[in-house]
């Protein structure tokens, strides 16, 4: 096998990729050997047609299509390996020559990885940020234990005041005319969440049960229904029943309840820890994340458009995953926000570019340091998975695993070592 490399543009290249008669003619064999079932000939049972008979009736040329495919995946990969070349795509085949008893020559256009001329990456003059736990932070987690265990009472007398949960019918109208999605049964709004838009829940605080009212609005203008957006409406509302909220008494017992610890001080105490734990992980990220953005800023390259296309396509197929997850599809979810496909692929491109660009950053780094994955951390991490994904028989789990996704455990072991690289080296 020959190959010949032609650079077309930036991060194309042009391969001329020769295979040998006899090799052609074994994939041509190997061709009839996949399909010899399909022939009818009289005289012959079906799957016995000798091959010469297949190629007397139907031309040899019925073996093209298997055969050019047979032969070009092992040349093709083979030649990425010998030149070193790395794909972010299918490439583009054209045969140039081909007959049975000679050899096949093929073109391939390819896009390649983008070359990288990094910029400085070792002691960057970059704090890790430090954020404390406040006391009203922990108060308010406590509090939003509370209001989650907080009972529910009718209160039949007196009127909607703040923090009440106010039942009412409504129903919504713009320029004299009811609009889609503007009306409501017995639902249940608390006033003071702020649920509803402007207003609205400030013109119930007074009523009692049984009032009716006329509330007048405006929509956001950028509310997400273009029919919405900006426009005032009136909304009849009847207050059907209120409701009050009953905390529980901050105590032993309360702690008991809703945690695993005996005391208000243990839950209390979690609680911080819990706070600690999230602004520790808050602080990691945006120090890693300056880093990143401190090197992107100071490295080079030009970024293939496909591999911007194909980031962008997975950032869409996520979240039509967790619109799914969510009950919605991706048409009612852009109906909702007043978005198109369009729009929401021109939204993502900055930070599909920025993830690229730090992949690619982040995969040139780790080769020039030669970072490499242990067998000890491979292990490790797959365990972990095992757990997750197989936590009757983990540790047969994370067999699998090594064995079926080894690649992938192993980037992205060397992608958090190179992190760690960078980070610690920071001034």
């Amino acid at each position: 096998m020959e190959a010949k490399v032609e650079k077309i543009e930036t991060n194309v290249i042009k391969l001329e990729i020769r295979v040998e008669a006899e090799k052609f003619d074994a994939a041509l064999t190997k061709a009839y050997n996949k399909n010899k079932g399909r022939y009818n000939i009289p005289g012959f049972r079906k799957g016995k047609v000798p091959m010469a008979m297949v190629k007397k009736f139907y031309g040899v040329e019925v073996f093209y299509d298997d055969a050019i495919n047979f032969a070009i995946d092992e040349s093709y990969s083979q030649t990425l390996k010998e030149q070193n070349i790395r794909p972010v795509d299918h490439p583009q085949v054209d045969i140039v020559e081909i007959g049975e008893g000679k050899d096949l020559v093929y073109t391939a256009t390819v896009t390649t990885y983008p070359e990288v001329e990094l910029g400085q990456y070792k002691g960057l003059d970059i704090k890790k940020p430090s954020y404390e736990v406040s006391n009203e932070e922990i108060e308010k987690q406590i509090k939003e234990a509370q209001e989650k265990n907080a009972r529910i009472e009718s209160k039949e007398e007196g009127t909607v005041a703040k923090g009440n949960i106010a039942v009412i019918d409504f129903k919504g109208f713009i320029d004299g005319s009811a609009f889609e999605g503007g009306e409501g049964t017995d639902y249940p709004l608390e006033i003071g969440s702020g649920t509803f838009i402007d207003n609205f829940e400030d013109q119930l605080v007074g009523l009692a049960i049984g009032d009716k009212k006329e509330i007048n609005v405006s929509f956001p203008e950028n509310y997400g229904k273009e029919e919405l957006n900006g426009k005032p409406a009136m909304f009849e509302v009847t207050v059907k029943g209120i409701k009050v909220k009953e905390l529980p008494e901050l105590d032993d017992e309360f702690a008991k309840e809703v945690s695993e610890f005996d005391t208000i001080a243990e839950f209390k105490e979690n609680v911080k820890k819990r706070l600690e734990e999230s602004n520790n992980a808050r602080a990691e990220r945006e120090f890693e994340e300056a880093v990143i953005t401190s090197i992107i800023e100071t490295s080079k390259m030009d970024l293939p458009e496909i591999m911007l296309t194909k980031e962008i396509d997975a950032m869409m197929k996520d979240l039509e995953g967790r619109l799914q997850y969510q009950g919605l599809s991706l048409d009612q979810y852009m109906e909702f926000t007043g978005n198109t496909t369009e729009k929401m692929r021109e939204f993502m491109k900055e930070n599909a570019e920025r993830k690229v660009k730090a992949d690619v950053i982040l995969e040139e780094i780790a080769k020039v340091e030669d970072i490499k994955a242990t067998e000890e951390q491979l292990n490790e991490r797959a365990l972990e998975l095992g757990k997750v994904y197989g936590p009757k028989d983990p540790k047969k789990m994370a067999k699998i695993l090594l064995k079926a996704q080894k690649g992938m455990l192993e980037r992205d072991i060397i992608i958090e070592n190179t992190l760690k690289l960078l980070k610690e080296s920071c001034k």
